[in-house]
């Protein structure tokens, strides 16, 4: 299992996972991570941080250390429709990955950092940038299944 993040101007960290993922695991992630992903992505203070409605990543636990790590969450209704754009990216890397066959664990976290730091800028920018049309085609279709 990996966590990663990216944005519109390329990716961030990426962080592979030994153990089943847990509240604590997911604080002490976002603690490593999210500040050394903000600065490398050079976004200053006015970011918003998105993730899905899991229970250990809405748990009290990690909002108390979202909120004293001031780092603003992008509220997420809890029946939403599926609308985080790292799936798109995670099967990005799934591809590439498909393509250079690791033969092993260690083989396949090491193509999986190279292959993460070569999705290219443009790429991301245009997931996020096709963010308001995703929004619409949700809006239109009710919540319901749409192409994305």
């Amino acid at each position: 299992m990996l966590w990663g993040c990216f944005v519109a101007g390329g990716t961030g960290a990426l962080h592979k996972i030994n153990s089943i993922m847990r509240m604590e695991n997911y604080v002490d992630i976002l603690k490593q991570h999210i500040k050394t992903s903000v600065r490398k992505l050079k976004l200053g203070c006015k970011w918003v941080f998105q993730m899905d409605n899991d229970p250990k990543h809405i748990s009290k636990v990690v909002a108390k250390s979202l909120k004293y790590n001031k780092v603003k969450v992008l509220e997420w209704p809890s029946q939403s429709p599926d609308l985080k754009h790292i799936e798109n990216v995670c099967a990005e890397l799934k591809k590439c990955l498909r393509a250079r066959r690791p033969t092993n664990l260690t083989q396949l976290h090491q193509l999986c950092q190279e292959e993460w730091a070569t999705i290219h800028p443009t790429y991301c920018g245009k997931l996020v940038g096709g963010y308001l049309k995703r929004l619409t085609q949700v809006k239109q279709f009710k919540g319901n299944a749409t192409k994305y």
